[in-house]
């Protein structure tokens, strides 16, 4: 469900996404940014996932991101297209209870 009016400005993009923990994803949004469409590279290579996704403009060019995975897995992105950076926060199961993380990224435009 996008919560935005106009489409957002990462629909119909794809980026790649390197974190800062060293994982790298290839991200493909759709036409309308409704969904996305994730793979992972590196050690996640082969992972991947079409999700629907949450969208709210923040700020000119700065959009809040986040869908749920299959796995319980939730994500959630901050995603700056002026500065192609990301602050992402993801959290999972863990042996503990629900683990939370923080971290950053950069975009970069593949298409």
């Amino acid at each position: 469900m996008t919560e935005t009016a106009a489409l957002p400005g990462f629909a119909g993009r794809t980026y790649l996404f390197q974190v800062d923990n060293g994982a790298a994803f290839r991200n493909a949004y759709s036409a309308d940014g409704r969904r996305l469409r994730w793979e992972g590279l590196g050690e996640s290579a082969g992972q991947w996932e079409d999700v629907a996704l949450h969208v709210a403009l923040v700020a000119p060019d700065v959009y809040f991101v986040s869908w749920t995975e299959q796995s319980g897995i939730t994500v959630s992105h901050v995603m700056d297209l002026g500065r192609l950076t990301v602050r992402a926060f993801w959290t999972y199961e863990g042996e503990g209870g629900r683990v939370g993380e923080l971290h950053t990224g950069t975009l970069e435009p593949v298409a």
